[in-house]
C-alpha cells in the first residue's frame, strides 16, 4: 500500500493507522479480484461458444486474448484519468 494514503492520518494513534492500512489493503485487494472476476466472465462469455472440447479452438483464444488485453487497456486508461482528476481537484483546494 502507498504509505501517501496516510498521510492525512498523522493525528492517529499507531493502532488506528494499522488497522486503516490493513482496511485498505483489503479493499485494494477485494477490488482487484472484483476486476479479475469480471475480466474472465465477460471474455468467457463473449469468446467461448462451443463446449464440444476440453480446450478452446484457436480462434476462442485469440479472442480471450484481445478481449482481455482491451479490458486491461481500459481499466488503466480509467485509472489514469481518475488519478489525472483526482491531482487536479487536489491542485484547486
Amino acid at each position: 500500500m502507498d504509505k501517501n494514503m496516510l498521510a492525512g492520518l498523522e493525528g492517529l494513534p499507531e493502532e488506528d493507522k494499522n488497522r486503516m492500512s490493513a482496511m485498505i489493503d483489503h479493499l485494494q485487494l477485494r477490488d482487484s479480484l472484483r476486476m479479475y472476476n469480471s475480466l474472465v466472465e465477460r471474455c468467457f462469455n463473449d469468446c467461448v461458444d462451443n463446449f464440444t472440447r476440453k480446450t478452446l479452438q484457436k480462434q476462442e483464444e485469440t479472442c480471450v486474448a484481445r478481449c482481455a488485453e482491451k479490458f486491461l487497456k481500459h481499466s488503466m486508461r480509467v485509472g489514469l484519468r481518475f488519478a489525472e482528476l483526482n491531482s487536479q481537484a487536489a491542485t484547486q483546494d
